[in-house]
């Protein structure tokens, strides 16, 4: 059983994730839930789908930027879009983001600063320094935690959501560049039900893909 595993685990690492050509260039479009890839996106992209959050995210993307090293084909860019919460920032509308923080990271009993991964030499807030023209721009926050109401009080940044910090870890790790899309699906009100957050993804949806459709046009 344990010679048949280890089997399994060697084919899986040897799979890699489809590209897609965009201005000439290989992007790999990143998604956390198939509730946000809705049929606009769809005409675009075929993305590699990581799983809600940042643990799932980070061990996705990073076996699949692995795969496509291992076959010589690394992605130009890396894409991760799909939905985020934010009380200040205009709902349902698309922003890119321009810096994101880990709120999950705190070691401030031992001297270092929130959101610092102790030893790591890097600040608690990283850039993403590509634009795209046209697109509004915002920064964020990523956590495991769903927030909602009061909890925003504790975020500096404009919009939050769950895997962004993950992915830019691991496109660092490969040296391939991140741009991160984000529609703004909830936060003027509390959130009791999944279905606070999928009302407004069909809207969303359209407007990511009008996003992509910039991108593809961007000279990055």
């Amino acid at each position: 059983m344990k010679n048949s595993r280890t089997r399994d685990s060697q084919a899986l690492a040897t799979e890699a994730p489809q590209l897609t050509t965009l201005g000439g260039r290989q992007v790999l479009f990143v998604m956390a839930a198939k509730a946000e890839y809705g049929p606009h996106l769809r005409q675009r992209f075929t993305p590699l789908m990581t799983g809600v959050g940042p643990v799932e995210a980070a061990v996705e993307l990073t076996a699949a930027l692995a795969a496509l090293a291992q076959q010589g084909r690394l992605p130009d860019l890396v894409v991760s879009l799909g939905s985020a919460g934010s009380r200040v920032l205009e709902q349902t509308e698309v922003y890119q983001a321009t810096s994101v923080a880990y709120r999950d990271m705190d070691a401030t009993p031992l001297g270092f600063e929130k959101g610092v991964t102790p030893f790591l030499d890097l600040p608690a807030t990283l850039p993403l320094p590509l634009r795209i023209p046209g697109i509004r721009e915002a920064t964020l926050s990523t956590g495991a935690d769903i927030v909602s109401g009061a909890a925003y009080d504790a975020i500096a940044a404009e919009m939050v959501d769950m895997e962004s910090y993950a992915c830019l870890r691991a496109c660092t790790r490969f040296d391939v560049p991140l741009v991160v899309l984000r529609g703004i699906s909830d936060g003027k009100a509390e959130l009791h039900h999944v279905d606070d957050w999928t009302e407004t993804l069909h809207i969303i949806d359209e407007k990511l893909a009008a996003a992509v459709d910039r991108l593809d046009d961007a000279r990055l």
